[in-house]
């Protein structure tokens, strides 16, 4: 997947992939989402995924509608640890985000 947003180009076959994750039973699951989060080659983090309506990868259709969809969305390195935190592990968060964590 390759998007290029604010002038800047985010190209899955280019970016290091860190991890990916997954929540929902099954596509008939408006809140089902499967994302991986990459790091670009000048050290920028995205996600790429997709899900359904009831997600942040959901489109806008119609007046009030929304259907599932996909995407990349950037981001920070403070929101992108966070993310990896929250559904790839230690060992993810420790290995690329080594300068983000500190000992309690």
């Amino acid at each position: 997947m390759k998007r290029i947003i604010d002038g800047k180009r985010y190209n899955t076959e280019t970016a290091t992939w860190i991890g990916e994750a997954d929540w929902g039973g099954s596509w008939s699951d408006f809140s089902h989402w499967e994302a991986d989060l990459y790091k670009t080659p000048r050290g920028n983090f995205f996600l790429a995924g997709k899900g359904g309506p009831m997600t942040r990868w959901a489109q806008p259709i119609g007046n009030n509608g929304r259907t599932g969809g996909s995407g990349i969305i950037p981001l920070d390195p403070e929101d992108a640890r966070e993310w990896a935190e929250q559904h790839l592990g230690i060992r993810a968060v420790e290995t690329h985000f080594a300068d983000l964590v500190e000992d309690a």
